[in-house]
């Protein structure tokens, strides 16, 4: 099949193809492409939407499962719903075995990337993970500044009125470090990322709680969780992030049984919105099962 960016970008402007329990809420689910399947697993303080440009290059190759977990997008929860790290460590797998398959890869960017790993980690079902910018072991003092932000009080509204202030969210300090080309931040990413937080006090109050369940613990688990994922692994890393260093990134790859990494000059930490056709030649070999290749 085929799929346009622009297509791909209404997919998120309309209700999804459906809900799934997870257990605390319903984590929206949406259903596109042929082939082998795959589940794409969003960070923080972000959406399925997040992978609107990197599907047009993948949905001939595999079929995508992309989730908005509670919190996030057309997901359900409410004001009681329990929003953690470790919440989600456990709707993940319970969004696996909803879909009902015996084989999936898996797709996670930053904190998605390490929910993920802590999720599936053993889990038989897993045939192959690609990780884009997320945490490893050591994160940089940037990641540790923007996760102590998560103790300041009235954080949730702190996040809402940030993002309505477009000059304030690119600078370094806020988002704007998050891109290389920080125009980035406007247009559709503000559309379906900040314009949510802004406008919705549900979904700021739940995106500041989010933050609040994490804990170092979690990262620092990583080297453990990492020797128990036996299948392949392909690394993908924009070397403009600074929340998660390249070279830490490279140290990394020693820590699994089979993993590879593809390093992509000029981008940030969401390299799969800057480059989205350079991170699915990177991640198909992978998720359909051939040499799992470095550059």
């Amino acid at each position: 099949m085929k799929l346009t960016e622009t297509e791909a970008a209404e997919l998120f402007r309309h209700e999804p193809d459906a809900y799934l329990d997870v257990g605390a809420g319903e984590a929206a689910h949406r259903l596109v492409g042929t082939g082998p399947n795959v589940l794409f697993i969003h960070g923080w303080p972000v959406s399925g939407a997040t992978w609107r440009k990197l599907l047009p290059h993948l949905v001939e190759h595999v079929t995508c499962h992309v989730v908005d977990l509670p919190s996030a997008g057309s997901s359900r929860f409410d004001a009681d719903t329990p929003m953690s790290v470790h919440q989600y460590i456990g709707s993940v797998r319970r969004i696996v075995d909803a879909l009902g398959v015996d084989d999936i890869s898996v797709v996670a960017h930053d904190s998605g990337g390490l929910i993920a790993r802590h999720a599936l980690a053993d889990d038989p079902r897993l045939r192959a993970m690609g990780l884009i910018n997320t945490e490893p072991k050591d994160p940089s003092w940037r990641f540790r500044s923007f996760i102590a932000a998560r103790k300041l009080p009235g954080l949730a509204h702190g996040l809402g009125w940030i993002a309505g202030q477009p000059r304030l969210r690119r600078t370094k300090f806020v988002f704007g470090d998050a891109f290389a080309d920080r125009s980035l931040l406007d247009g559709e990413f503000a559309e379906f990322f900040f314009d949510p937080l802004h406008h919705s006090v549900a979904k700021r109050n739940a995106a500041a709680k989010l933050l609040q369940s994490f804990d170092m613990q979690h990262v620092n688990d990583l080297p453990a969780i990492h020797a128990r994922i036996d299948v392949p692994v392909k690394l993908i890393w924009g070397d403009q992030d600074p929340f998660f260093p390249v070279e830490r990134a490279r140290a990394m790859v020693a820590e699994f049984p089979n993993a590879t990494i593809d390093v992509l000059a000029g981008v940030g930490l969401f390299s799969h919105e800057e480059a989205p056709e350079d991170v699915a030649r990177s991640l198909l070999p992978t998720l359909l099962g051939s040499a799992n290749g470095s550059a």
